[in-house]
């Protein structure tokens, strides 16, 4: 219940700050550019997610997940630097399977649904290169996920990782394209104190087709590094994402579709949603 609250405090604040327009964003993209926000400036946004057939290894679940909503906060504490918040207050699964799993039995849900906050991810970027004529912009982020989802709701895995990444991006013309590669450290859920390293991984691009629309992409996941059968929970996973974006006025509307291209991501899903941007303070 505490967690909601703080959830439905930052919808509201979010809600309460939307009053100027609004600058460029990457959502439905998660591949990191490296250029900031801008000093003294807040970035919200929120949306929608649904996937189709989401599978939790853990728990044994199968079922069709919606996130509504999902939400991020990004404040430029620099020229250079940013802070982001993500995560989401209500994931609702409607199971379809019950697969066996090593925590099956901790599960209290016993009818067709179930629900949980959605890890929250704290993480920070800093641009370390400007972009030039001859050189990509070139940036670092840090990220934690926090263990909100919890394992009696079969959704979560009550585990803390951390990531590492290098952000590249350049612009050619009207296109541009921005590559993430790093390093994630994932607890295994199932033994404390050990964790499997994992290579993130993400390419996308941006065209813009008008002033006003973009058509957008991605491949962005993670491959498990450890030898043999990696730790459950810590698989390899990784989607193909494809859509769009469009300004009008004060806010940038953005929608996708994806498929998943392993066995613990989603067939299939879609997201949708808005971002804005707002000059919230100034910096001495």
């Amino acid at each position: 219940m505490k967690q909601r609250c703080v959830w439905t405090a930052l919808v509201m604040s979010a809600a309460l700050a939307l009053a100027r327009p609004v600058a460029a964003q990457q959502r439905p993209l998660v591949t990191q550019d490296p250029e900031s926000i801008g000093a003294g400036r807040v970035l919200v946004e929120g949306g929608v997610d649904y996937d189709h057939d989401a599978f939790y290894p853990l728990s044994g679940l199968k079922g069709n997940l919606w996130k509504v909503p999902t939400i991020g906060l990004s404040v430029g504490i620099s020229s250079i630097a940013e802070v982001q918040i993500t995560g989401g207050p209500f994931d609702t699964l409607a199971i379809t399977e019950r697969r066996p799993g090593p925590l099956a039995d901790v599960v209290t849900a016993a009818g067709d649904t179930t629900h949980a906050v959605e890890d929250l991810v704290v993480g920070m970027k800093i641009r370390l290169a400007g972009e030039t004529t001859n050189r990509p912009a070139l940036g670092i982020r840090f990220a934690t996920r926090l263990p909100n989802a919890k394992h009696e709701s079969g959704m979560g895995q009550d585990t803390t990782d951390f990531y590492m990444s290098i952000l590249g991006a350049k612009t050619v013309q009207s296109l541009r394209v921005v590559g993430n590669i790093g390093l994630g450290i994932m607890s295994e859920p199932l033994t404390a104190g050990k964790q499997n390293d994992v290579l993130t991984y993400g390419l996308s691009f941006a065209r813009a087709m008008t002033q006003q629309a973009e058509v957008v992409g991605e491949l962005n996941g993670r491959l498990s590094t450890r030898s043999g059968t990696p730790p459950i929970g810590t698989e390899s996973s990784g989607i193909l994402k494809l859509g769009g974006r469009y300004t009008r006025g004060s806010v940038r509307l953005d929608a996708g579709v994806y498929f998943g291209l392993t066995s613990v991501a989603p067939t299939i899903g879609f997201t949708t949603g808005f971002t804005y941007v707002f000059n919230a303070f100034s910096l001495p």
